[in-house]
């Protein structure tokens, strides 16, 4: 599992990317309201005319969102409560400049998961219970690699928000039509890039090849 606290950056970013979809939420209209008591700091409870959903906010700074199987395999942690799961991705891994903002039907990305659990079951992988299963958004969905298996929920469901991750602002622009700009949102920034780890390294190449992370090696020499 990607470890978003890794690093200052990181734990900014992802912080940002959550008010960014919050905020698209209710330019798009919606009531956001935290629901008391139920100890997900993500799960919010969205209302706009007869709509009435509860959601999982969900942020990704790598393109690929993760949910857990619960104690005794039979559910997904949060994924199996909610309406749907707002994800909130970045246009580009290495220098994002664009957060988009998904709505994703909750039935549909439970099949999703569904599929890539027991696809990567099936291919030997080992998967201890609530450890996050990670499912590709804008990888087209394929039987090989497994990893593939279940991708492309943010295909199917493009951004309905789409965010400039400025420096010291972020303008909200909806869609379809392109052409209206929310009022910015201002942001502070956080300097610096932080160098990439090994075991950051080696997930991505797991995740780009096909394989568990534990058959990566990576040789450093000076």
């Amino acid at each position: 599992m990607t470890d978003v606290y890794g690093t200052p950056k990181k734990k900014w970013t992802r912080s940002l990317l959550f008010k960014i979809g919050v905020e698209a939420l209710r330019k798009q209209g919606y009531e956001v309201k935290r629901i008391d008591g139920s100890g997900k700091s993500s799960v919010r409870r969205i209302a706009k005319g007869n709509q009435n959903l509860k959601v999982s906010i969900r942020t990704t700074q790598d393109k690929w969102i993760a949910f857990p199987r619960n104690g005794d395999d039979t559910a997904w942690i949060t994924l199996s409560e909610v309406d749907a799961v707002v994800a909130v991705s970045v246009d580009n891994v290495g220098d994002p400049k664009i957060a988009q903002v998904h709505m994703l039907p909750g039935d549909d990305l439970r099949q999703r998961f569904d599929r890539a659990y027991r696809a990567r079951i099936d291919a030997g992988y080992q998967i201890p219970l609530g450890r996050g299963v990670w499912v590709s958004l804008y990888r087209e969905e394929a039987d090989e690699p497994v990893v593939n298996v279940g991708a492309g929920a943010g295909l199917a469901y493009p951004p309905f928000a789409q965010v400039p991750l400025q420096p010291k602002s972020a303008a909200v622009q909806s869609e379809p039509s392109g052409n209206s700009v929310i009022e910015p949102r201002t942001v502070t920034e956080r300097d610096g890039e932080q160098p990439l780890t090994i075991p950051e390294a080696k997930r991505r190449l797991a995740l780009y090849l096909g394989v568990d992370p534990s058959s990566i090696k990576i040789t450093v020499e000076a």
